[in-house]
């Protein structure tokens, strides 16, 4: 499952999932479209693209045993949010699928923000029986993205991501690394689920530390890796072990203040409770 957790650490998870589909988006169109169906609910998501990267009047719509029940314009920071057909790798495909269990499938809308590796974020919708009506969340994911993965076999989807609040926090962003994060979306909330799967933990944080040795070689300092490494330990219950195994590699002349940063920040993140 984690063969390719190196890529999936050093670069966005968004990548394919984005930038294979510039080619089709960069084609001129009046009414571009992405859309999902699960049983008898439908969603479509339209949109304008009058220029290069500009994205306009994007729209929702989403039918039940062919009624349509929503039929609204989405929300957009600005005009080159872009609509894209899932962060999972299916492309021009709107996720239409059952996040929670309850037989009833959700609707998620992935959008980039454009510009060279940020942002992603997610807006969830879910049917209310009682209202007959959809409610929404929005999920953020920063640079990164997530794959849809059940990790857990009970025919439910985990969103497989990376905390993104390591970017930049002790490094440039191409030298930064991120712990694992692991999302399930539970009664119209997305709950964070990470120390619930020890093995992959443990096998990320083992190639955080694989990757870690490698750049060193090459005169790279791994800061960035490392404090991600420290993350995972201390979700696995290690901290003290992990700050053990970066106290004997990490001599730089700096390292008091760079530990205590670290400390600092797992602290602030809620690694360290």
């Amino acid at each position: 499952m984690l063969n390719n957790c190196r890529a999936f650490l050093c670069q966005s998870l968004i990548g394919l999932a984005v930038f294979s589909q510039m080619a089709v988006f960069a084609q001129p169109s009046s009414a571009e479209t992405i859309a999902g169906k699960s049983g008898n609910v439908r969603a479509e998501i339209s949109y304008d693209k009058p220029e290069e990267f500009q994205y306009k009047n994007v729209r929702l719509q989403i039918s039940r045993a062919g009624k349509t029940v929503l039929d609204q314009k989405l929300p957009q920071e600005s005009e080159y949010d872009r609509p894209v057909g899932g962060f999972d790798g299916q492309e021009n495909n709107l996720p239409v699928l059952d996040l929670d269990g309850n037989k009833e499938p959700e609707i998620v809308a992935d959008f980039f923000t454009g510009g060279a590796h940020c942002c992603t974020y997610s807006l969830i919708y879910r049917y209310d029986n009682k209202s007959q009506k959809y409610t929404q969340i929005r999920h953020e994911w920063g640079n990164g993205g997530y794959r849809f993965n059940d990790l857990d076999k009970d025919g439910l989807p985990e969103f497989e991501a990376r905390d993104d609040r390591f970017a930049y926090a002790f490094t440039a962003y191409a030298a930064s690394a991120y712990p694992l994060q692991i999302w399930q979306y539970r009664h119209g909330k997305m709950v964070d689920v990470t120390r619930r799967y020890p093995k992959l933990i443990y096998s990320h944080a083992a190639d955080l530390w694989k990757t870690y040795t490698e750049i060193r070689q090459q005169g790279d300092d791994g800061k960035g890796f490392l404090a991600a490494y420290l993350a995972d330990k201390y979700l696995l219950g290690q901290g003290e072990d992990g700050w053990k195994r970066v106290k004997q590699v990490y001599k730089s002349s700096n390292r008091n203040q760079y530990f205590a940063d670290v400390r600092k920040f797992l602290r602030e993140t809620g690694y360290i409770k």
